[in-house]
C-alpha cells in the first residue's frame, strides 16, 4: 500500500489523504480551534527550530492540526501538484 506525502518544511511530511483543508492562522476562529485543539493535544508544530511563526494550518481528516511555516498558497500547490501527479499516474497505470 503506497501513501502519497507532502512536504511541509524542515524534515516533515504529511499524509497526501488526510489533508482536508489549509487555512491562515491569522483570524480569531482559526485562533479559537488552534487554542482548543492544544488542549486535548491534537496540534502539531513543524515550524522549525527554533519556533517559527506559523503561516498556514492543516485540518486533518482526523480534526488534529498540523501548524506550519510555509504559505497557505505554497502548502496548497504542492498538495495539488502530489494529487494531479498521482492522477496521472493512476491514468497510466
Amino acid at each position: 500500500m503506497s501513501r502519497d506525502l507532502v512536504h511541509v518544511g524542515f524534515g516533515s511530511f504529511i499524509e497526501l489523504d488526510k489533508v482536508v483543508a489549509i487555512v491562515t492562522p491569522g483570524s480569531a476562529p482559526i485562533q479559537r480551534l488552534i487554542r482548543d485543539r492544544k488542549r486535548v493535544n491534537a496540534v502539531s508544530d513543524r515550524t522549525g527550530e527554533p519556533r517559527r511563526r506559523a503561516k498556514a494550518v492543516v485540518v486533518t481528516d482526523d480534526q488534529s492540526l498540523v501548524l506550519v511555516a510555509i504559505t497557505p498558497e505554497a502548502l496548497a500547490g504542492r498538495v495539488t501538484a502530489a494529487r494531479a501527479g498521482r492522477v496521472a499516474q493512476a491514468q497510466a497505470d
